[in-house]
Parts: structure tokens; sequence; C-alpha cells
């Protein structure tokens, strides 16, 4: 039937005849006002239940339920009828609304008026949810003091140094379906935001003044390189070899080469010793032009073993050059594939091994050679390249001449343990010998464990000291993060010293580095080195084999 057809349907879903006929319903009785709006179909289930006699009789309709019994008044039937009450039977149970809908729209006209719920009555709401304005207005009533909390573009006034969004949020009222916050919740929420807001603020001064520093000692350092120029160029490059070991063209040296000199400056500092010319330069750059050519062919398969080893070593090595090409200087994209450096990176190492197949490529190479590149043109950074990488500290390491190392390894620990005794003692707690750390610094001329900048200024000195300053400048960097690396133990030590910070600057590196003292018991580097020599050449005379009779 119609009634039993709604009453099956359950809560909230209206059966085709409810849409066909709507006008056959009567108004719902005066006296009928406590009804659960949200969900028609109990309302009109209710209305027939209490007015069976206005239904339409069909042959198809049936009752949803039995009448109520006549004896029972109208009124009083009407009200049980249409709140569910004891008496009402499972169609009405499950035509009831449970779970209603919340709708913005449809309140309920007297909140104070008792609610129900599904067994019994519930007891009047005294304690209703206030608004935040009328809580806030009995706080004012009570205490006598007014609080106007700002509107949003009042505490957005100072964006510059709000911290992030999210903090912000501590503002903000709760969800309409949360208890409202108290006064005092929100004026302690104001209070907590205004801190972090004023902690925002000094962190953004003191790192403006910070910057505004860091201008200051550029401008100023720019001054100085400026004038520095004039003498450099003006003054000391035209009397070179009569000014270089003057006082006051070491001073000035120590404080950085400017740019467009320092490029000149190390050429005549290194030298070239080994008399190359930028012609002979063409032509093991030919040489390793036609090499390249000949290794992106076919192998010929009439070479001998000995023949077939010796290119592989040379093809291993030309690999490593392409490999390691790639991985100098990433974050400048000017030395990877497609740069503008690139080849001629590639060219001035594959030339290099050509000429030294005795040395042939190591890695390291690639960064000493990019920084060469970065000042000199590309024959002279060859050139300079070739004779750097000649001299006795760089060959020992590039040869990877282990006893040599050894005995430069040991030489650094004389002065490690003169100069910095509680970091020296707390490495050998750790065993944590010169090798792990020295040996990257020393392969690439620090230029690939400091910022650009500072390896440059760090090269200026390297080309007026030698290899002496290599090891000072590595007992700078320890002096500097003493206090740092006496903390950690040896995994963390070997890392930090691997990838340095790189918010170093070379007014606290080289401060580091001038209280540094190379000397011993009145013995400088050379002596020292000297001496480890020495012994070690008498100490193999010991351990040399008796003469056979």
């Amino acid at each position: 039937g119609d009634a039993g057809s709604r009453a099956l349907a359950g809560p909230g879903v209206r059966t085709c005849r409810d849409r066909a006929e709507p006008a056959a319903l009567p108004p719902a009785p005066l006296g009928f006002t406590d009804v659960n709006l949200n969900s028609r179909n109990t309302y009109e289930v209710s209305r027939r239940r209490s007015a069976p006699e206005h239904l339409p009789h069909g042959g198809d309709t049936t009752p949803a339920a039995p009448a109520p019994p006549p004896q029972q008044p109208p009124e009083r039937a009407r009200h049980r009828l249409g709140i569910a009450g004891a008496g009402s039977s499972f169609a009405e149970f499950f035509t009831r609304n449970f779970f209603t809908k919340r709708t913005k729209e449809l309140k309920p006209a007297v909140q104070s008026a008792p609610g129900w719920k599904l067994f019994g009555k519930v007891p009047p709401r005294e304690n209703l949810p206030k608004d935040s304005k009328i809580i806030q207005q009995e706080y004012e009533a009570r205490t006598g003091r007014m609080y106007k909390p700002p509107g949003p573009s009042a505490r957005r006034k100072n964006i510059e140094f709000e911290p992030l969004s999210t903090t912000a949020l501590i503002l903000e009222d709760r969800p309409a379906n949360l208890p409202a916050k108290s006064v005092e919740e929100a004026l302690r929420h104001r209070q907590e935001y205004d801190e972090m807001v004023a902690e925002a603020k000094k962190r953004e001064i003191k790192e403006a003044h910070k910057r505004k520093k860091i201008m200051r000692e550029r401008f100023k350092q720019e001054e100085n390189i400026a004038s520095a120029m004039v003498i450099w160029v003006n003054e000391i490059l035209p009397n070179w070899e009569g000014m270089r070991a003057t006082r006051r063209v070491r001073e000035l040296w120590w404080q950085g080469l400017p740019p467009s000199v320092r490029g000149k400056v190390w050429s005549l500092a290194v030298g070239n010793e080994l008399n190359i010319t930028p012609e002979l330069y063409e032509i093991f750059l030919s040489r390793a032009k036609e090499r390249w050519k000949s290794f992106s062919e076919t192998s010929s398969e009439n070479d001998t073993e000995d023949a077939g080893a010796s290119v592989a070593d040379r093809e291993a090595s030309l690999e490593l050059i392409k490999l390691d090409i790639s991985r100098t200087f990433p974050s400048l994209y000017i030395f990877q594939k497609g740069g503008p450096y690139h080849d001629l990176l590639h060219s001035v190492l594959g030339a290099y091994t050509c000429y030294r197949p005795d040395v042939g490529y190591v890695q390291g190479m690639s960064f000493i050679a990019a920084v060469l590149i970065l000042n000199l043109e590309e024959a002279d950074a060859f050139i300079a390249f070739a004779n750097l990488l000649n001299k006795p500290c760089q060959l020992a390491f590039f040869r990877v001449d282990h006893s040599m190392m050894l005995k430069y390894f040991a030489a650094f620990e004389v002065f490690f343990e003169e100069n910095l005794p509680k970091l020296f003692l707390h490495f050998k707690s750790y065993s944590l010998t010169p090798d792990i750390y020295l040996i990257d610094w020393i392969f690439t001329l620090y230029s690939k464990s400091l910022p650009l900048d500072l390896a440059c200024r760090v090269w200026d000195v390297f080309c007026r000291d030698g290899e002496e300053f290599l090891f000072r400048t590595g007992l700078g960097i320890l002096r500097l993060y003493e206090d740092i690396l006496l903390q950690m133990d040896f995994i963390h030590i070997a890392q930090f010293l691997t990838k340095l910070p790189e918010d170093i600057t070379s007014e606290k590196l080289f401060s580091c580095i001038a209280a540094i003292q190379m000397q011993n018991s009145n013995k400088k580097w050379a002596q020292v080195f000297a001496s480890l020599m020495k012994d070690n050449k008498e100490g193999d005379k010991n351990h040399s084999p008796a003469p056979k009779n």
C-alpha cells in the first residue's frame, strides 16, 4: 500500500505516490508543533497518523499502522504519534530519522524547549554554547576591562615579520561544532602570537643587520681590491723579480689577489720549469684528439697483449676524464656537457694524459684544471697545470707514492700536535689518521671542499708559500671547528671534514690560519720534513739485507 511503501522506504525517501499527489494532503493541525522538520518523511507519516480520516481511500492503499483507539482524545493521540511514543509501530520506528542532517537554515524555534531522543525525553539545555561576542561582553561586564581584538587587516600589518601562515591559526575562532574559546584563552593565544611575531621580528632584524654587515664588508673589500689592482698592475708586475719577496708585496699577497691579475700572478709564481710552450700544448692536444677518435672506432685485432693492456689503461683514463668532468663544480653548470667550458676542460686534461702518460689522469685533477681555466687562457692554463702537478707534493700524491705520502702526513701531525694538542689527542683516541681528510684536500687543493672564492684565496697564498701552506690551511680548518670536532665521534668527524660548512668565510678561516705556528722546536716545515726523510733513509739502511760473501 501507499503508507506501507513509505514506511519501507526509510527516512528521507519519497515514493512515487508522494510526488504525484502533493495536494491530497490536508494542512497540519495547529496544535502539532513539536516535529522533526529535518525529515520530511517522518513529518508526513505523523500527519497521516494524526488525521487518518483525510487519507484517500483506494483499492491499493493500506494504512501504515492501525488507527489509535477511539476512546483516546485526538490531541493526545496526535502528540504521541508525532513524537513516536511507546505505542508506535515498527513501521513508524523505522521511519524515524535518527541521524538527521545538520542544516543552517532550520533551527529550533525555542532552544530551551525539551528535546527528544530514542529512549525518553532530554531535559532542557540550560548551558547552551554561547557566542564568543556574548562571552566577551559578559567578561567585560564582570571585570570592567575592555578588549578589542584586532581585525584581520590589523593582524597582517607587519607582514614582513609575520611567521609562517600556520602560526597565525592560533588567532582563529574554533569551528561552529566545537566549544567557543573563552576570553581568557583568546587573550592567552593573542599573547602567544604576539610573542612569536616579536621573535620573528627579532630574527629578521638580526638577519638584516647581518646582511648589511656583509654588504659593508664586501664594499670595503671591493675598494681594497680596486686600490690593490692599481698597485699590482703599475708597480709589482712590471718589477716582478725584484719585488715579489718584499714584505710589502707579501702582505698585499696575503690579503688576496685582485681577480683581474690573479691568473697572471699564479703563472709567474708557479713558473715554467718544464719549458712548455703553447705550440707544445697544441701538439699534445692533437694527439689526444687522435686517441679519442681511435677509441671511438673498433680496436685493431692485431694488438699484442702488452699493447692491449696499455690501450685499456688509456681508455679507462679517458673514460674517467669524461666522468669526472661532469662532476666538476656541478653547481656552476659550466663544465658539464653543453656548458661553455666543457670542451676546454676536456682538452686540457686529455693533453696532459698524453704529455705525462706516467701519471695519467687521477681523480681530483679536473678541479685543479677547472680553477686554472677560470683564471687563465687555454694554453696558459695547461702550462700552469703541468708545472703545478710537477711539484714534489702534488707529484707524490698523484703518483700515489705511499712512502712519500706517509712522510707528509707525519710532518702534518707534528704541527697538529704542536698547535692543537687537545684535538690531536681526541683524533688519536678514535685512531683518526690525517689521510682520511687530507687526501681530498690535497688532491683538489681545497677547490672541492671550500667555496670557490675562498679556495682561490687559498691558492693565492699557496702560490706564494708553496706546499707548506696547504698543510697550514688544513690546520686552520681544524682550529676553526675545534670546538665542534671535540664533540664528535669518528664517523661524524670524517663526514664533517669531507663536507665542510658552506657558510665558512675567508676572514674567519684566514684568522685561524694566521694563528697556526709552523714551527716545532725551532724547526720550520721544510726542516721537519727533511728530518723525516733522513730518518726514513737511515731506517732503510738498517733494515737492508747484509751483503753476501
